[in-house]
């Protein structure tokens, strides 16, 4: 009798199972992500250990995701644990220095009016000061500002942010991936008329910007493109855009503007090699995203890091990286200062220290 009832029991699990990946999946319809073509340029500048020479300034932190530093030389991240801390030049010791209530920062900015700019990834766009924070923009129009991701004020006062995916959220990013539709925008926020605006739609989770030296352009990363884009400010081509860097060996995170106008860019590993397909087919998409253990199957993203050097025409200068996350694990944004780059990460519990020379 049990026997003859097992062929029944297989075939309801399998139709379960079946229903649940494919009627319930949490990705809509998934497309084909294009997988960056070896360029023999990234390959002329092989992969090293570079940031095996990392100081960790603090351990304990819950994953600093981005940096920033004052005109004072203050050093500021942005915790899972709520808190907006500050490291005092000359001190060794992190000072809480505002809580903002909830684990949502990504994105940070020292602003020309003094305090910081902040992406909440619930909320929106912040304004942080010693006494708290108070909320920029929560809008885009009529339509709530979901997953803001990275931020950057112009001398102007307008203030540029990213919004990574306007269907998922920090908790769940990696679907985005998984389903490779462009839901990322790029806003500006403008103070005079306290509102927000989309210059630019359907990117490809667009997660760091960086405005140029002289602020003609700023390029926004395209992390599942594996690219940065230009987007002109000034000039003739004020409002176009044009590829800044593409192909890149890493989906790139956050980038920021170096001292001489080069740019760094963080690199998260979204594939595993030999593991390409799981990106590449629809069927696997489904599976993983509807059992998200299997996410560190078929991604390096948690632990590896690299950070590549950039120059502002959009030639790569050098790397830096720790193929086995033996130090960093990673690296979500690199700050240069002083002759260090400063290396926030949502998977390390420190800010990374770089000497450069």
């Amino acid at each position: 009798m049990g026997a003859s009832l097992l062929p029944g029991i297989l075939v309801v699990a399998l139709l379960a199972v079946t229903l649940r990946v494919f009627v319930f999946s949490p990705l809509s319809s998934p497309e084909r992500l294009a997988l960056p073509d070896v360029s023999p340029h990234f390959a002329s500048i092989p992969i090293n250990t570079g940031l095996h020479g990392t100081v960790k300034l603090g351990v304990g932190l819950q994953g600093p995701e981005d940096v920033c530093i004052d005109e004072d030389g203050v050093l500021y991240t942005a915790t899972r644990d709520g808190w907006i801390k500050r490291l005092r030049k000359g001190e060794s010791a992190w000072e809480d220095w505002v809580f903002v209530h909830n684990s949502s920062i990504l994105g940070i900015a020292a602003s020309r009016h003094g305090g910081l700019v902040v992406c909440d990834t619930e909320k929106g766009l912040l304004i942080v000061h010693e006494g708290g924070a108070s909320l920029l923009s929560s809008h885009v129009g009529k339509s709530p500002i979901r997953f803001a991701d990275d931020v950057i004020e112009a001398l102007d006062g307008n203030i540029y942010f990213s919004v990574a995916s306007t269907k998922y959220t920090l908790s769940n990013w990696f679907f985005d991936v998984l389903e490779a539709r462009p839901y990322g925008q790029l806003l500006k926020y403008d103070p005079s008329t306290k509102e927000s605006t989309i210059l630019l739609d359907n990117l490809a989770f667009a997660n760091g910007v960086a405005l140029s030296k002289d602020e003609d352009f700023l390029v926004v990363c395209e992390t599942w493109k594996f690219r940065c884009i230009k987007y002109w400010l000034k000039g003739e081509k004020a409002g176009e855009t044009e590829v800044f860097i593409e192909n890149l060996p890493g989906g790139p995170d956050n980038i920021n503007l170096a001292p001489d106008g080069s740019f760094w860019i963080a690199l998260l590993q979204l594939t595993i090699q030999g593991r390409e397909f799981f990106h590449t087919s629809k069927v696997p998409k489904h599976v993983i995203a509807t059992f998200p253990s299997l996410i560190s199957k078929v991604t390096q993203v948690f632990g590896r890091a690299s950070v590549m050097h950039v120059g502002a025409d959009g030639n790569v200068l050098m790397r830096h990286d720790d193929p086995q996350g033996k130090v960093c694990r990673m690296v979500t944004s690199a700050v240069e200062h002083d002759g260090h780059l400063y290396l926030g990460s949502l998977r390390n519990d420190f800010v990374g220290k770089l000497p450069l020379v």
